[in-house]
């Protein structure tokens, strides 16, 4: 694995090399202290991975990304530093950084490498496959025998006319005959703006533009496959036929979708973690934006979590901890819950002012607290209206934040009362 750091401070770099090397990750580590150091290995060099240190006298922030972007280079940025907040590490995920590491968690690093890894390599591979479906015709000859990719030629309409192997047992046909009598365009791409793309939108080259799209098995599985497609025309010049590849990408997708939702989820109660919250926050910033609607913002701290954990042990606390998010997990389709720290939750909810806010949060109140289990649970609350209360997702933090320990203060002095 090939790691740019960039980086002032020599003994950070060996911390986090000697994480990596813990856990047999095998690293050709090269570091620069300026940011024209970095932009000059970026035009120079290939990486896997850049370690960026957050700030120092050489740049402030998020100028680190700054030369990544000039680059255009797809290479993931974690940013290593100490302490930050919240709103802090929200901001810099959407202005593309792939993670912050704090370095009195630097064990945490590994598993963010390794997610960052495996994102690219998916990324890579669509790239790859991208520019390989663009072949010439000596390119699809070469293919017809090819066991992994399926190849048909079909008719103007959409029937085939030729087919491969491939193509019979990707669609669980018992025969090439058998498959012939299937229409393409009819029977197989039911979508007509796809169909159109297909078959009837080429460029220079006679090439289209590949798609991806679900055929339908003879035995009814779904699969999905990405198609491209060329003209075949005669020697008078005249179009005759098209023919097209079929690549099964089902699997691939599934790892994709396995691997977004690992990134995105909160292991413990599956709720979106605080990555995916702040990704959420910046989409319904800009939809404010555009629609001039508000969105709520909700905060929600369960109590006394160490008492739990203390008097019944940690297994119960986990158990709290997943029976708040099974109430919050019962929102609308629009809505996003999260789990954005040990004990704190956050919901987004779009479209939504605060009166309409304070309601939700009441009834999420009241359900967390009369669900029926033991010990009995109590949430601390705060809301946050978009723009009222912050135009920024680090506003909007702080709002919900300080009305949320208000909150917790008011009942805290009630309890010393009684």
């Amino acid at each position: 694995m090939h790691i740019l750091f960039v980086h002032s401070h020599a003994a950070e770099v060996e911390r986090c090399l000697q994480e990596l090397k813990r856990v047999h990750f095998t690293v050709n580590a090269e570091i620069v202290a300026t940011l024209e150091e970095f932009s000059e290995r970026l035009s120079s060099q290939d990486y896997d991975l850049v370690l960026a240190e957050y700030s120092n006298a050489a740049w402030r922030e998020a100028q680190a990304l700054e030369p990544l972007h000039r680059s255009k280079k797809q290479i993931p940025l974690i940013f290593v530093s100490g302490t930050l907040h919240r709103e802090t590490i929200a901001e810099l995920i959407t202005k593309g950084a792939y993670d912050c590491i704090e370095m009195d968690h630097i064990g945490h690093l590994p598993v963010a490498i390794h997610r960052a890894l495996d994102e690219k390599t998916l990324r890579d591979e669509r790239d790859r496959a991208e520019k390989g479906l663009k072949h010439s015709e000596a390119r699809y000859r070469a293919l017809a025998g090819n066991l992994s990719y399926g190849i048909c030629r079909c008719s103007l309409d959409g029937t085939f006319l030729e087919v491969n192997e491939a193509m019979v047992k990707m669609l669980a046909y018992a025969s090439i005959e058998e498959l012939l009598t299937v229409n393409l365009a009819s029977a197989l791409i039911q979508d007509p703006g796809k169909r159109a793309q297909l078959l009837g939108q080429p460029d220079r080259q006679g090439l289209v533009d590949p798609i991806e799209t679900e055929w339908k098995r003879k035995d009814g599985a779904t699969l999905r496959v990405r198609l491209s497609a060329k003209e075949v025309v005669t020697e008078q010049g005249e179009l005759e036929s098209y023919e097209v590849i079929a690549e099964d990408v089902t699997k691939q997708r599934q790892l994709e979708d396995h691997l977004r939702k690992q990134v995105a989820c909160d292991p413990l109660t599956g709720l979106a973690n605080y990555r995916r919250l702040a990704e959420v926050l910046d989409v319904e910033i800009k939809r404010s934006e555009r629609t001039g609607r508000e969105f709520a913002l909700l905060f929600f701290d369960l109590d006394g979590l160490k008492r739990i954990n203390d008097r019944y042990g940690h297994l119960t606390g986990s158990h709290a901890i997943c029976r708040v998010a099974d109430v919050l997990s019962f929102c609308r389709d629009i809505d996003t819950a999260a789990r954005y720290g040990g004990d704190e939750f956050a919901i987004v909810l779009p479209e939504t002012g605060a009166e309409a806010a304070n309601q939700v949060a009441q009834r999420i109140c009241d359900s967390i607290a009369n669900d029926g289990m033991e010990p009995l649970l109590s949430v601390s609350i705060g809301v946050a209206v978009y723009p009222r209360d912050g135009e920024r997702i680090e506003a909007l933090f702080r709002a919900a934040d300080t009305a949320m320990y208000s909150m917790k203060a008011k009942r805290h002095d009630l309890l010393e009362a009684t």
